[in-house]
C-alpha cells in the first residue's frame, strides 16, 4: 500500500526582520517582489526555527543580496520592533488564525553603489534611491516608517 499522505508544509513563524541597507552616499537599496511586482521593499524576511532576529538578518542579507560578508560586519540592531496586520494574500504561508506579525528593525551601511546579487525566486528587479523617493516607493507602511526614522541611525 502506497501513502498518499503528503507532509505538511511548515508555516512561517510570524516574527520577522527589516533589514534597511544604504549606500555611503546615502541612497537606499530597494527590491522589487517577484510575486508582487511593483511592490518595492528593503529586505525582509521571517525568522526560521531557532535563529534570533540578528541571525535572521544576516541569513535574509546574504540570500536576497549577496552581501553577506559586509552584513557579518556592519549589521546595526536598533533594538526596535513592531507589530502589524499581515495582509491577507500572505496569511495562507502562517498558521490558521494567524494574522499579526512581529518586525524587528536593522540597518546596514556598504560601499555605494555596491554590487547586488538578487535571488530570483523572490525579487526582479532593485535600485539604489535617495531617502523621499525610497519611502514614497515601498508599498509597507512599516518600511515607510523605518526609512523616515533612518537618518537618526546612520553614521553620514
Amino acid at each position: 500500500m502506497i501513502n498518499s499522505t503528503a507532509p505538511t508544509a511548515a508555516y512561517k513563524q510570524p516574527v520577522s526582520v527589516l533589514v534597511l541597507i544604504y549606500g555611503t552616499d546615502g541612497r537606499i537599496l530597494l527590491l522589487e517582489r517577484a510575486d508582487r511586482p511593483g511592490f518595492w521593499q528593503s529586505v525582509t524576511g521571517s525568522l526560521e526555527a531557532g535563529e534570533t532576529p540578528f541571525q535572521a538578518a544576516l541569513r535574509e542579507v546574504g540570500e536576497e543580496t549577496g552581501l553577506q560578508q559586509t552584513a557579518t560586519q556592519a549589521l546595526y540592531d536598533w533594538q526596535h520592533s513592531s507589530e502589524y496586520e499581515i495582509y491577507a494574500h500572505w496569511r495562507h504561508r502562517y498558521a490558521p488564525g494567524v494574522t499579526r506579525n512581529t518586525e524587528h528593525v536593522f540597518s546596514l551601511q556598504v560601499p555605494a553603489n555596491s554590487a547586488i546579487c538578487l535571488a530570483a525566486k523572490e525579487h526582479i528587479a532593485w535600485g539604489w534611491y535617495d531617502l523621499p523617493t525610497a519611502a514614497a516607493k515601498v508599498f509597507s507602511p512599516s518600511n515607510r516608517d523605518a526609512l523616515l526614522a533612518l537618518p537618526q541611525y546612520w553614521p553620514l
